[in-house]
């Protein structure tokens, strides 16, 4: 049976349902805008980390760097595409 649920991947997938309970709880509540927000884009961020190092076995594999390298150029491409695409869409609005 341990061979089929890894304590790492069953403590992953608790702590991603509690993440998501976090993130329910925040919505249901009438908390200000940036109280919400916040909490939301916490409980998003961490999880994503739970997925990426513990579902995407990162450690584990003898060719981590390439993983950790992938991941990173991933990140950058996402960031200067949602950051430029808001730069360009208020500069935009600014110049007229």
């Amino acid at each position: 049976m341990k061979q089929l649920f890894p304590p790492q991947h069953v403590m992953g997938f608790l702590f991603s349902l509690l993440l998501s309970l976090v993130a329910l709880v925040t919505v249901l509540f009438d908390l200000s805008f940036t109280a919400g927000m916040t909490i939301l884009v916490v409980t998003a961020l961490v999880q994503a980390g739970l997925q990426l190092f513990l579902f995407m076995h990162v450690k584990e594999n003898a060719e981590s760097k390439t993983l950790y390298m992938n991941i990173l150029y991933a990140l950058f491409v996402g960031l200067v595409t949602i950051f430029g695409t808001l730069f360009t869409m208020h500069w935009g609005y600014m110049v007229k």
